[in-house]
């Protein structure tokens, strides 16, 4: 199908982990509708990593994420959950049965307005009932529509979003969504909220066997599969899915690269405790079982801190957005993603996910944070150089990962990613003869600047970097939270193993040690046991250890 694209499946858990997946999706599909010259060269990053070909019933060409999804009774909206481009499932075998037909219909949430044109640039449903899908990346698929009305602008807003499925633009495969009926989405009766509630949805035969078979429906047909990525909720009960899935991963497909993203929402309050309590058990057993399982777990938050203590969200000097919506932190966080991720993504000269996982992960460290400039702030007429220089050092970076400041903080091994920047700006553009501001300004090429740089702000750390010409796309229906012309912007993303989990991951365990968890006893009712939580304390305990500065680099 993809030869030798290096594939990735994607899994993607939880309903927070639905925000920031579909802001992925859309930037994704944004990227691949980019316009482009006929005398281009491709792209640097490889679309059929993340995508697969296929064909749908009438012979009609697909291109469709290698994506599974789980989510919630209620979730959908007005999302079906066969997807759009196969047809109904449960009609077409109908058509086969010439006996009386009764139709029931349960009444859809009606959809965001403006969303279907943009849909229309997708493709048109025709009057014999084709799906016509637009063309596909690299000569793959049917020549463009022509007949198909431009998009118009459309920006969602704080009252039209519902769920995610609210603004997805992306269509998927019927294998790609698995909904969980035994858990509502909305309501206060019938929530997954405790890790052992997610733990038990795959140890339940059916839905295992479920997962299993969509597994093998992707892996079979990849040529050449790296590994797996989860976009996994670390707050609620699908933490207790996501360190199970992992597991599943690993005793599966031995070898192959899983990097886990654990997804917090932005701030959360004090107002009610029990959700409190549960979010930092989950969180804390989440991260001790999905780093057992995983070459890498990360987790990504726009809060302040993991603890019952409400902390400030994050905040960048040239973004506003509102930290209460999970439609504003979700791309955010997607924006984040899709420049981290761009190493195991390229086109020539990847860096395969497991080994990605290796470089960071040394010494027992598996768990990362991330760290972002969104967007990269180039003024008018300034160079990659001037631009670095007045940046300052990594704690200039916006923390993603809930770890505080990295003021202060040592790192041990870190994957930087800088995008978007036209290769004019990638050198010094003075004049001859004038005196150099910087080191950075004697560089020749924009590699070698961005590598200077990372040397100098930690010289005695283990660096991977990389310069991608290729911009993050935040058009519609990304947030207005830049002008409304803005379509792509440059980004600055990094991985970093870090002395901030120390402190981090310590602080989560001590908080745990001193709560009276009998008090908490509907959460150990839900599937986890005293001594498996006394376990994961000294699990996280020792995971904290490996963090310590002053250890210098392991090699």
């Amino acid at each position: 199908m993809a030869g030798g694209a290096r594939e990735v499946l994607t899994l993607q858990l939880g309903h927070f982990a639905g925000f920031v997946g579909a802001h992925w999706w859309n930037q994704q599909d944004a990227a691949l509708c980019a316009p482009t010259g006929a005398k281009e060269p491709p792209g640097e990053l490889c679309p059929d990593v993340l995508y697969r070909t296929g064909r749908t019933p009438h012979g009609q060409e697909t291109y469709t994420p290698r994506l599974i999804l789980m989510d919630l009774k209620g979730s959908l909206s007005s999302l079906k959950q066969e997807g759009g481009l196969y047809g109904d499932r449960q009609l077409d075998a109908a058509i086969a049965w010439q006996g009386k037909l009764t139709t029931h219909r349960e009444e859809l949430y009606p959809q965001i307005p403006g969303l279907q044109d943009l849909l229309s640039a997708e493709g048109v449903l025709s009057s014999d009932g084709i799906w016509r899908v637009k063309s596909i990346p690299n000569g793959k698929g049917p020549p463009p529509l022509t007949t198909a009305a431009a998009p118009k602008p459309f920006t969602p807003t704080e009252d039209s979003i519902r769920v995610w499925s609210d603004f997805l633009r992306v269509h998927l495969h019927p294998r790609s969504i698995c909904m969980i009926q035994k858990y509502n989405h909305d309501g206060e009766a019938g929530r997954l909220e405790a890790f052992g509630q997610g733990e038990s949805i795959l140890k339940e035969p059916r839905c295992l066997e479920d997962v299993e078979d969509r597994l093998h429906f992707y892996v079979e047909e990849c040529d050449h599969l790296q590994g797996f990525q989860i976009l996994c909720d670390l707050h609620n009960g699908f933490s207790g899915l996501g360190a199970k899935a992992a597991e599943l991963l690993r005793d599966e497909y031995s070898g192959r690269g899983i990097i886990t993203w654990g997804l917090l929402p932005g701030p959360y309050s004090r107002g009610d405790p029990l959700k409190n309590i549960y979010r930092l058990l989950n969180t804390a057993l989440g991260l001790v079982h999905m780093s057992a399982h995983s070459s890498l777990v990360c987790p990504l938050s726009l809060g302040g801190g993991l603890g019952l203590r409400p902390e400030p969200p994050v905040t960048f000097p040239h973004l506003h957005y509102d930290p209460a919506l999970p439609f504003h932190c979700g791309a955010i966080l997607a924006t984040a993603l899709d420049t981290v991720t761009a190493p195991y993504r390229l086109r020539s000269s990847p860096v395969f996910m497991a080994h990605l996982a290796d470089m960071l992960n040394f010494s027992g460290k598996k768990v990362a944070t991330a760290a972002a400039t969104i967007p990269f702030p180039l003024a008018p007429g300034q160079s990659l150089p001037d631009a670095l220089v007045q940046l300052g050092g990594a704690a200039a970076w916006t923390p993603l990962s809930a770890c505080g400041s990295p003021s202060g903080t040592c790192c041990f091994a870190q994957s930087v990613v800088l995008r978007g920047l036209d290769r004019a700006c990638h050198t010094s553009q003075l004049a001859p003869g004038t005196p150099l501001p910087s080191p950075l300004h004697a560089c020749a090429t924009g590699e070698d600047v961005l590598a200077r740089y990372l040397q100098q702000q930690q010289p005695t750390v283990r660096s991977s970097a990389h310069l991608l010409l290729a911009p993050c796309m935040v058009a519609p229906p990304y947030p207005q939270l830049f002008s409304p012309a803005v379509e792509s912007i440059p980004v600055l993303g990094a991985l970093c193993s870090s002395s901030s989990l120390n402190r981090t991951l310590g602080d989560l365990a001590r908080e745990l040690t001193k709560l009276d968890v009998r008090r908490w006893a509907s959460f150990l009712a839900a599937g986890v046991e005293q001594g498996d939580l006394d376990e994961a304390l000294q699990e996280l305990h020792s995971l904290a250890q490996c963090y310590r500065s002053g250890g210098g680099l392991v090699d």
